[in-house]
């Protein structure tokens, strides 16, 4: 089978990582893919297999140079289905397709947050031009479907899938970081994301000063973003509190911490959710988007922007003894290979992808 991916970019998020491990996927199982974006740097590769297209999308005055590329990809590649991913990528997939034929179109948001009444309205008014919709989590799904963004008989809900070989827990890689950052008897919590309004870093910071003996516990954030400066001129003068930056060990740092926190005040899947836990990590983390679906443990949610309310999640959570936070782990990595191994992701798309070609 020939897919065509459309996506807004290849940056660093969750959904771009989502989509690159279902492109390996597929090129494991001797499909056909490329993958067409409209704009940024690629930081996340797929399969060296796989074409990357820049569609030129820098901008609306770009708007109809992106439409052609697209046409003339579709036009010489000929897929069998083209899946468009994030708001930009499918809008453009679906004016395209007025002048362009293409065999099915299947579009695919991230999350609930549509982006604003003009977004809703260009989803709604463009909704005939897509064969199947789909979104992340049955929240952010209803949603949709509830506001008339996405009519319900062409939608569904296609969860994210974790490889779980690779996150996966490793004493002995949790010993090796361990020593590498100095660390004896820390309590080390873990979080991982964007440096932007949604993962809501300001919440998190809040929350972990007002924990009690601050001499023995560290917090550690993975990721990079626009908020960058206001983040590190917050914790300024907290030693116990360490940026580290995009990085493309986070499997192996997963390891090295103890609990993981989301402190998110919106979310889609919860991607660094269901990764943690596969790495058998204790979760605290906010009640936002398609979190609760993926812990299901509603003891260890708290209301999203409520930092005292966090701060007390991450002192019980702390307070576990090892024997229980062993235990608490092992349960989070079997519901994450029972209900969001990638293989299942990959099973549930090329099911999808098969019935748009009937």
């Amino acid at each position: 089978m020939k897919i065509l991916f459309v996506i807004t970019g290849l940056g660093l998020g969750g959904a771009e990582q989502v989509v690159v491990t279902l492109v390996n996927q597929l090129i494991a199982r001797g499909h056909q893919v490329k993958i067409a974006y409209l704009r940024g740097d690629v930081i996340v590769r797929p399969h060296q297999n796989v074409e990357l297209i820049h569609l030129g999308f820098d901008g609306i005055k770009n708007f109809i140079k992106a439409c052609k590329n697209l046409k003339k990809i579709i036009q010489e590649f000929k897929p069998d289905v083209v899946h468009a991913h994030l708001f930009h990528a499918c809008l453009l997939a679906r004016l395209v397709r007025i002048t362009q034929p293409m065999p099915r179109l299947v579009c695919t948001a991230h999350s609930k947050a549509i982006g604003g009444k003009a977004r809703a309205w260009l989803y709604r008014v463009t909704d005939d031009l897509s064969d199947i919709n789909t979104n992340v989590s049955e929240e952010a799904t209803a949603y949709f479907i509830e506001q008339k963004v996405f009519l319900k008989q062409r939608s569904c809900t296609v969860t994210n899938g974790i490889d779980t070989p690779k996150f996966k827990f490793e004493p002995n890689q949790r010993i090796e970081l361990r020593q590498k950052f100095g660390l004896t008897n820390e309590t080390v919590f873990m979080a991982v994301g964007r440096f932007n309004e949604a993962k809501d870093y300001p919440n998190l910071i809040d929350a972990f000063l007002q924990l009690k003996q601050q001499n023995t516990i560290k917090l550690y954030i993975i990721g990079d973003g626009k908020l960058r400066s206001q983040l590190e001129a917050k914790i300024q003068g907290h030693s116990n509190i360490t940026l580290l930056g995009a990085r493309d060990d986070v499997a192996q740092l997963l390891c090295m911490s103890d609990i993981f926190v989301l402190s998110s005040a919106w979310e889609g899947f919860g991607l660094v959710v269901a990764e943690a836990m596969s790495c058998e990590r204790v979760i605290v983390a906010t009640d936002c988007g398609g979190v609760k679906e993926v812990l299901d443990q509603p003891e260890w949610l708290v209301p999203p922007q409520n930092s005292k309310l966090l701060s007390e999640k991450m002192q019980q959570a702390v307070q576990l003894s090892t024997h229980q936070k062993q235990q608490i782990g092992q349960q989070n990595r079997e519901r994450i290979i029972k209900h969001y191994s990638v293989e299942r992701m990959l099973n549930q798309w090329l099911e999808i992808y098969t019935k748009a070609n009937k």
